[in-house]
């Protein structure tokens, strides 16, 4: 354990952040995981813009990779595609 003060407050925030991250992750594989069960085109559609929404601010806040995002939203695009056509 930490005996200096900031060492203590950065345990602290590191452990808030490391949980606020886990659920951002949490909530991201999820709304893959949406878009890739809808077989509706309109509820595809919904839940893809939902999804890209999300994965661009996830990498802006870096809580995944920038080139993970661009992969994950190809790959959704095309399933959108499949699913639409």
């Amino acid at each position: 354990m930490a005996n200096i003060k900031s060492a203590k407050k950065r345990i602290r925030t590191s452990e808030i952040r490391a949980s606020r991250n886990k659920a951002q992750r949490s909530r991201l594989k999820t709304l893959v995981k949406r878009v890739r069960q809808a077989t509706e085109p309109q509820a595809a559609l919904a839940e893809f813009r939902a999804a890209v929404s999300f994965i661009d601010r996830a990498a802006r806040t870096r809580i995944i990779h920038p080139n993970r995002a661009a992969r994950l939203k190809g790959q959704l695009a095309r399933h959108l595609q499949r699913v639409s056509g």
